[in-house]
């Protein structure tokens, strides 16, 4: 009878250690099971942290936006969109050029003057002459009088008829003789990335006015050579008004102007990613402020 009882006792030792692997790779699943749930969970509040950022981050740049006059979705052509804006008293104290000096001031935005393949032309040109010598602060210019000599004749005739198209649109938009404008400097290219200011020339970002910094500007332009949303973000245009902020968002070929005076105080945004591309091209009605096109040697 002692062998039987010895086979019962293996047998139940054997049962018993089956139990015990099956109750462990229970457990051990069991515990890959509620590892995965919290992984999923964390990895879940990972994205809703991310997602809330990236949410408080657009939200800050359009904080303080209380208008966009043109979105970079839309097309302003043929015709082109007109604010008008008391003129400020600041023209009482510059001597007056009749049939330039502005008498109705304001801002206009056109998308119908410049093509969106000569914008792009001048970008390539742009992204030529900034590649020689820029910034390493994110903000960089090519005055177009002193660094587009070297880009050649490909960029002295395009920049002409785009100046001249420019300058007839804001002679027909203000009512002005475009013979007694006169083109001023600084004219330029400008490059705005997101890298960090190195001096204080890279801080392009601060509220002013074109004819206080600059004096001979009577009427800004800018031509942009990129778009918003896709090529950079941030980077918009703000005009500060006493009852709010108001942008208009770059598309390639879109020509942005207004009289320069404070009734304009302007800024630009930092520029969150990606690369801003635009020509500004100021007027004077001063002749002793004139300077001619850039010309070939």
């Amino acid at each position: 009878m002692a062998p039987v009882r010895q086979r019962n006792a293996k047998g139940a030792n054997a049962a018993e250690i089956e139990k015990k692997i099956k109750r462990g790779n229970a457990l051990r699943q069991g515990s890959s099971w509620r590892g995965s749930r919290l992984l999923v969970a964390l990895l879940l509040v990972a994205l809703s942290a991310c997602g809330m950022a990236t949410w408080l981050y657009v939200t800050s740049l359009d904080a303080d936006i209380t208008e966009t006059l043109v979105s970079q979705g839309e097309l302003v052509s043929p015709q082109v969109r007109v604010y008008s804006i008391r003129c400020s008293e600041d023209y009482e104290n510059y001597k007056r050029y009749p049939g330039c000096t502005p008498q109705t001031c304001g801002r206009a935005v056109t998308d119908s003057v410049v093509t969106r393949e000569e914008a792009l032309t001048l970008r390539r040109l742009a992204e030529r002459g900034l590649a020689l010598a820029g910034s390493e602060g994110g903000a960089s210019i090519l005055d177009l009088h002193s660094g587009a000599l070297s880009m050649g004749k490909q960029f002295v005739n395009i920049y002409r008829d785009v100046r001249g198209r420019i300058q007839e649109v804001i002679a027909q938009t203000f009512d002005l003789d475009p013979t007694l404008m006169y083109l001023t400097k600084p004219t330029f290219f400008s490059r705005i990335n997101s890298t960090a200011a190195k001096t204080q020339h890279d801080e392009y970002w601060h509220p002013h006015i074109d004819k206080v910094t600059y004096g001979s500007f009577d009427y800004t332009s800018l031509l942009y050579l990129s778009d918003y949303g896709s090529d950079f973000t941030g980077g918009r245009f703000v005009f500060m008004d006493q009852n709010g902020n108001r942008t208009v968002e770059p598309r390639a070929g879109r020509v942005s102007f207004f009289s320069s005076g404070s009734e304009n105080l302007h800024r630009v945004e930092k520029v969150a990613w990606g690369t801003r591309y635009a020509i500004t091209v100021s007027f004077t009605c001063d002749p002793a402020h004139a300077i001619s096109d850039p010309t070939l040697p």
